[in-house]
Formats: C-alpha cells, sequence, structure tokens
C-alpha cells in the first residue's frame, strides 16, 4: 500500500478516534440530561447527529490528507498543526458540554472552535481548494450547532 493511502487511513483513523472519544463523554447525558432539556427551533431529533457526524469526519479526514500530500511545502504543517487544534477544541466541546453538563462554557468553546475551524479552512485553501470546500460543511454545522447550543443555554440557564 503507498504511503499516500496509508497517511489517508491515519487521518482516518485520527478523526475517528476523536469522534469515540466525543461519544463516550455524550453516552450517559444524552439518554439521562439532554432529552430534559429545553431546546431551540429547529433542533433535530436525536438520530440525525450520529450520521452527519460520521459523513463531516470522513470529509476533514480527507481535507487533511489532501493538505498533506502538499507536504513539500514546509507551511502545510501548520495548516495540519492548525486542524489538530481544531480537532481537539472538537473533542473538548463534547466533554463541557455533555459530560460537564456547562452548555454555558460549552458555547464559549464552541465559538473559538468556529474560529479554529475558519482558520484551518483559510490556511488549507492554500494548498487545496478541494481541501476547503471539504471543510465547509463542518464549519456550516458546527455554526448550527453553536445556535443549538445558544438556545438550549438560553432555554435552561435557570433564574439570574
Amino acid at each position: 500500500m503507498s504511503r499516500d493511502w496509508i497517511a489517508l487511513l491515519i487521518f482516518f483513523g485520527i478523526c475517528f478516534m476523536v469522534a469515540a472519544s466525543g461519544s463516550v463523554f455524550t453516552a450517559t447525558s444524552v439518554k439521562t440530561w439532554y432529552p430534559g432539556l429545553l431546546k431551540p427551533a429547529g433542533t433535530p431529533p436525536p438520530w440525525v447527529f450520529g450520521p452527519v457526524w460520521s459523513i463531516l469526519y470522513l470529509l476533514m479526514a480527507g481535507a487533511a490528507w489532501l493538505v498533506w500530500r502538499q507536504r513539500i511545502h514546509e507551511d502545510v504543517w501548520l495548516a495540519l498543526a492548525l486542524f489538530m487544534a481544531q480537532l481537539i477544541l472538537n473533542g473538548l466541546w463534547s466533554f463541557v458540554f455533555f459530560r460537564l453538563r456547562r452548555p454555558g462554557a460549552a458555547l464559549v468553546e464552541i465559538i473559538v472552535l468556529l474560529a479554529a475551524i475558519a482558520m484551518t479552512a483559510m490556511r488549507f485553501a492554500e494548498f487545496s481548494r478541494l481541501a476547503f470546500w471539504l471543510m465547509t460543511p463542518y464549519a456550516a454545522w458546527v455554526l448550527y450547532a453553536s445556535y443549538l447550543n445558544f438556545g438550549i443555554w438560553r432555554l435552561n440557564k435557570g433564574p439570574a
């Protein structure tokens, strides 16, 4: 198997390790805490999240791989470091929102995540237009998730 295909498998593995860690944080709360929360208009049914995130992680891995293939350029490593940073922030959001059950803190974290995704996508665009476009559904979904996070925080924060 060529080095390029092995690298693609590694990027898939990294992305799905983040997905798996996030699911560990969400597993209990999704069945107990989350159903009891008030949710904003436009909240999808729970079954939507798994398939959407699976597709997004595939797209992200593909984007990172496309950039990695341009590794003859020194700046690629900064772009890939940004990618790894946003992945860490992605997993951290699940921990803060579902494990700690802190929608307000998760809202702050998701705004930082959005900025990291934007910076990553912009850096990716320098090496691959397709990599940039593969990151845009992820950015759009996290923007939507930010709206949901804000709505949940606002509707459930209790008396001031």
